[in-house]
């Protein structure tokens, strides 16, 4: 339930910006601003959780993470003007930023035994929350009007929350025998004075900034992160300007998110059975061109097939989370790759939604933004070009 309220801040809002746009009177350039909002909210608490999970548990993190993102996304829809539009978007993704960080260490908590099944429904419930919100924004919004559009997702952040209460009072007075069970695992993972051991800082052995592995891996992840915000936030307006329905732009989101459920469910498993997996890399690069290729040209011709592709693309994505246990020796050196990755990646990718924008602004077209892509495509092969190599973060540190 948590992590289906991973993404619905994103995804219910970006096929509604042009509407928006026209009620609260902002343009392009506050378009990309709302676009950057969730990368900038990931990368900030992608840093900053670690510590909050460190004092409070990862339990009652995950409590709080799903109550902030219940509580902006049901503000959010009682919003007057633009900048109280921002700021609830950014208290929504606070929690979800938080959620992002601690529900990986949670399913290794509390289902050691079936990490591989557990971790597969948990990527294929977060994609499935980001599809249904864009799916579901523009028939909502004409139905029942925006604010309801906006607002209904706080109900499923709300109700994610209710078990996290139910886990955290059966620990401490539950008598029957499941509470006991969850108590025990609890305890069992959990030691004095440490309520998460998992995100607890360690002793630096190696510099992670150092390693050509990091960094590969850190752009490859960026980049991946800056074109798919790029699009959520702009494959609307670009298909609505082509002609297309508002409708069809919530759709073709929809498509998108749904591709991006397909390679998140194959990509780890190819990965591990491949030294070099580099020609994925270059496969998701060139799945890129062809996309833009056709969104550029002829955008109506065949929307189905471009967003199709352009939903491959992002299949570096779960290579990324892949690589990043797959080219470390050690948990400690796993858990501070994986912040370094998606702290630096996401900083990294925050600008992307915006300069898209502010050049189709200054252009008046798209040749220029998917350019300004395709560059980012050269950084993101160079980047898994390094990531991978096969080699091991420890030696390279």
């Amino acid at each position: 339930m948590s992590a289906f309220n991973l993404r619905t801040a994103v995804t219910s809002l970006t096929p509604l910006l042009e509407s928006l746009g026209q009620t609260f009177g902002f343009g392009a350039t506050m378009t990309g601003v709302l676009g950057m909002v969730p990368t900038a909210a990931f990368a900030l608490f992608g840093v900053v959780t670690p510590a909050i999970a460190h004092r409070l548990g990862l339990e009652r993190t995950a409590l709080l993470a799903m109550l902030l993102a219940a509580l902006g996304l049901l503000a959010r829809a009682f919003v007057g003007d633009v900048s109280m539009l921002l700021v609830t978007s950014a208290l929504a993704l606070s929690g979800m930023g938080m959620g992002n960080v601690v529900l990986p260490p949670l399913v290794k908590r509390y289902f050691a035994d079936r990490i591989g099944t557990v971790s597969t429904m948990y990527i294929a419930v977060l994609q499935l929350g980001t599809i249904l919100p864009a799916l579901l924004a523009v028939p909502l919004a004409q139905s029942a009007g925006w604010r309801v559009s906006l607002g209904a997702w706080s109900l499923l952040a709300a109700a994610a929350a209710m078990p996290w209460i139910g886990v955290l009072w059966m620990e401490r007075h539950g008598r029957s025998r499941q509470a006991q069970a969850l108590a025990h695992a609890h305890d069992c993972a959990v030691v004095a004075g440490d309520e998460a051991p998992e995100l607890a800082c360690t002793r630096r052995v190696g510099q992670v900034w150092r390693s050509p592995v990091a960094w590969g891996l850190t752009l490859m992840f960026g980049m991946t992160s800056l074109t798919t915000y790029s699009m959520f936030t702009w494959l609307p307006k670009l298909l609505t300007e082509a002609g297309g329905t508002r409708a069809l732009g919530g759709s073709m989101v929809a498509l998108f998110s749904t591709m991006g459920l397909l390679s998140a469910l194959l990509l780890p498993a190819l990965a591990v059975r491949i030294a070099n997996p580099f020609p994925l890399v270059l496969g998701c690069v060139l799945a890129y061109l062809g996309a833009f290729a056709g969104l550029l040209t002829a955008p109506m011709a065949a929307p189905l097939l471009w967003v199709a592709l352009l939903g491959l693309g992002p299949s570096t994505f779960p290579l990324s989370l892949t690589l990043i246990n797959l080219r470390t020796r050690t948990p400690d050196g796993s858990s501070r790759l994986s912040g370094f990755v998606q702290g630096v990646g996401y900083s990294l990718s925050c600008l992307g939604p915006l300069l898209f924008g502010w050049l189709h602004e200054i252009s008046h077209g798209w040749s220029w933004p998917f350019a300004f892509l395709a560059f980012c495509l050269l950084v993101l092969a160079w980047g898994g070009w390094m990531a991978s190599r096969p080699r091991m973060l420890e030696d390279t540190w």
